[in-house]
């Protein structure tokens, strides 16, 4: 099953326990994925890329609770 919803910066740091600055810093420093839509300048990307995005990142080591 695939999960289209979008997320916007909050949904994601919620996701990762973080807080939304870091998000956007990620994404400045080119970490995070393209967005999936961009809708009047905001990204959004969807529960999915985001998901997949964290079981590649450096130091996830296997978390199964993400």
């Amino acid at each position: 099953m695939t999960d289209r919803r979008l997320w916007s910066y909050k949904e994601i740091a919620a996701h990762i326990r973080v807080q939304p600055d870091t998000v956007r810093s990620y994404r400045k420093h080119g970490l995070l994925p393209a967005p999936d839509l961009v809708e009047n300048g905001k990204p959004y990307w969807f529960a999915d890329t985001i998901r997949a995005w964290v079981a590649r990142r450096p130091g996830n080591r296997g978390r199964r609770d993400l």
